[in-house]
This record gives structure tokens, C-alpha cells and sequence, in this order.
């Protein structure tokens, strides 16, 4: 597994439960702005890449502990989700760990419902296989 980059494990160990949201924030805080963006850029493209739904995003809302009035809240329960997601990965820096909070939360009910359902028993993705 050491192939994976820092981000990408925290990110996986999170959506597999191997990792709290705590620690995950506690991660991502400790990070410089310009590297929090970069990590919101991916975890976007991961969210993407799950197929996440609206649904999945009023779950994971739910999960990451964000108030449902906090902006990027507000938008990752409207459709287009996509077009959403661009909005909060351009929100200004006081905004990053909630919205870390919420596209990761987002990632981990779209990433296990997809583990679930296309990957059972016959993943050979590297980022599914972490524990």
C-alpha cells in the first residue's frame, strides 16, 4: 500500500471506517491552505468517480457533523451535484474543513455503497484493499 499518497489513504481509511472524522480533520487542518485546496480538488474528483447522488450527500451531511445552514452544507444537497461541488471547493479558506468535513462524508456513503455493489468479492483497487 505505500504506493498510495498520504491524502488518498486518509481519504479510504475514512470512507472504510479504518480512520475517524476527527482524525481525518485533525489531518487536513494540519495542512497548509494551498495544500487543503489541493485535497478538496481530489477529494472532489474521488466523490465524482463514486458516483456520488444527492442522496449520498444528505447522508454524508449527516455523518460530518456540519450545521445544514453552514454553506457547504447548503450546497452539496442541491442538484447539480457536480456544479455543486465546484461552488464549495471555491469557497474561501474558512470554509475548507467544513467543507472537507462534508465531500469527505459525502465520499465515504457514495464510496461504500459503490464497494457494496460493483466491488464485492472482485475489487483489485488498491484503495478498496487497505485494511
Amino acid at each position: 500500500m505505500s504506493t498510495l499518497r498520504a491524502s488518498e489513504r486518509i481519504i479510504n481509511e475514512f470512507a472504510q471506517g479504518l480512520r475517524s472524522l476527527e482524525d481525518s480533520v485533525a489531518w487536513f487542518s494540519s495542512l497548509e491552505q494551498v495544500e487543503q485546496k489541493s485535497v478538496l480538488h481530489e477529494v472532489v474528483r474521488y466523490v465524482m468517480q463514486a458516483h456520488a447522488t444527492v442522496n449520498d450527500a444528505r447522508e454524508g451531511l449527516l455523518r460530518s457533523g456540519v450545521k445544514s445552514t453552514m454553506t457547504p452544507a447548503v450546497l452539496i444537497v442541491r442538484e447539480p451535484i457536480l456544479e455543486k461541488m465546484g461552488k464549495i471547493i471555491n469557497l474561501p479558506p474558512g470554509e475548507y474543513v467544513k467543507s472537507w468535513r462534508v465531500l469527505l462524508s459525502t465520499f465515504a456513503v457514495a464510496d461504500t455503497r459503490r464497494r457494496e455493489m460493483e466491488c464485492r468479492g472482485t475489487c483489485s483497487h488498491a484503495w478498496h484493499n487497505l485494511s
